[in-house]
């Protein structure tokens, strides 16, 4: 629905809408590079380049609210504090709306209307945020005197002028490259001019006296000249390679080379290590406030971790129980199986005549038994008293022979 809103409103103020945002965006660019903001600004937070629609929201373009609603912030503050006015510069962690709201208050004092809801700036992008960052930078320019004046077009110049100096320029760029060029054939080696015939031709010359007066020169004909004579005016010096002065040159050129190149990579050495310094502090500092932000659910999660440990415990008991009940129950179980196999067996047997039959067998032999248990027990019987009666009749005997001495004893 929002989107269809936006479609709206674009579609009533023209075609041309959609892309207002752009060329407002470059505009802003343009003025606050004239602040100087990359090194007020970006150097001081190491924050990289803005592109030339990085605040225009559009499908088209890679957008992070985050990071663009923190650049507008800190836009929007260093440009409050060059117009002139105090405002402390945001953080990255702090409220957006206390900050968009703050924004939009030095705004309205600084004699801007805003018609907008300050939702509107909460997203880092868009028309909005480009129009509240122009109007900042107009009220910082406007501070420094700064004015952007109409642009001074060059005069256009005749064509036979521009035709001659891009022939000049042809034919200078043309001597160079050939005198750059190093003859590679021994027919253009003979072409090649001797440095002592030289001397000694510019030594018979005719001098021309004073008074003389000067040839008459065509233009046209110097250049077709010079052009014919042009592979002939090569000079070339011929070395020795085993002079000790070109080897003491080409160590001093290397020597240059490598302290040069060794004091630039110096630099970009020390650059890269400031920055990785720099990134490791920010990188610290965010571990810690991401710490201290989630110092409560780390505790949490310590509680609830200690909580799992002390069930894990009471299920590891509860298992240990269970584990003893389920051997009583298979002993149980065992226990039962026999039980009913007996059942089935007494069943089995009341049912069948086998067992009577069984019993009256044991009944007769059971007698047979007592009845030589009688028969033996008469027996025993008999022997016993025959056993006593022999004892007896010993006694007396015994008792009678004791008796006799004493009486003859006594008759004496």
């Amino acid at each position: 629905m929002a989107d269809e809103g936006r479609r709206g409103e674009e579609e009533d103020r023209g075609p041309g809408a959609a892309y207002q945002a752009f060329t407002g965006m470059e505009v802003l660019l343009e003025k606050l590079k004239e602040l100087n903001y990359e090194q007020e600004v970006l150097e001081k937070h190491h924050m990289k380049h803005l592109s030339r629609h990085y605040f225009v929201s559009s499908p088209f373009l890679e957008s992070n609210p985050g990071e663009q609603f923190y650049m507008f912030t800190i836009l929007a503050a260093w440009l409050i504090s060059a117009a002139g006015r105090t405002f402390t510069e945001p953080q990255e962690y702090d409220e957006p709306n206390a900050t968009v709201s703050n924004v939009l208050a030095e705004l309205r004092a600084s004699g801007v209307k805003v018609d907008f809801p300050p939702s509107r700036l909460k997203s880092g992008s868009g028309e909005h945020v480009c129009f509240v960052l122009d109007q900042l930078a107009e009220a910082a320019l406007r501070r420094r005197r700064f004015s952007f004046r109409r642009p001074a077009y060059p005069t256009e110049t005749t064509e036979e002028e521009s035709v001659m100096e891009d022939d000049a320029e042809l034919t200078l760029s043309r001597v160079e490259e050939e005198l750059i060029e190093e003859p590679d054939d021994e027919d253009e080696e003979e072409n090649l001019i001797d440095l002592e015939a030289l001397k000694v031709r510019t030594s018979q010359a005719v001098v021309l006296p004073a008074d003389a007066p000067p040839p008459a020169i065509d233009a046209a004909e110097w250049s077709l000249e010079v052009e014919r004579v042009l592979p002939q005016l090569k000079v070339a010096v011929r070395t020795d390679t085993k002079d000790w002065r070109i080897h003491m040159d080409q160590m001093h050129q290397h020597e240059d080379g490598i302290k040069s190149s060794l004091h630039e990579t110096k630099n970009y050495l020390d650059k890269l290590q400031e920055n990785i310094r720099k990134s490791l502090e920010k990188v610290s500092s965010r571990e810690k406030y991401i710490n201290h932000q989630l110092e409560h659910l780390i505790q949490e999660y310590r509680s609830a971790h200690a909580k799992q440990s002390q069930a894990k415990e009471r299920y590891q008991e509860a298992s240990g129980g269970v584990a003893e009940r389920t051997r009583v129950l298979a002993e149980v179980s065992d226990e039962l199986e026999k039980l009913k196999q007996e059942m089935e067996e007494k069943g089995s047997s009341m049912s069948d005549g086998a067992p009577v039959v069984k019993i009256k067998q044991s009944l007769t032999k059971l007698k047979q038994e007592i009845a030589q248990m009688d028969v033996r027990m008469g027996v025993i019987q008999h022997t016993l008293l025959q056993a006593k009666l022999k004892e007896k009749s010993n006694m007396t005997r015994d008792m009678h022979a004791s008796s006799t001495p004493e009486f003859s004893s006594m008759l004496l």
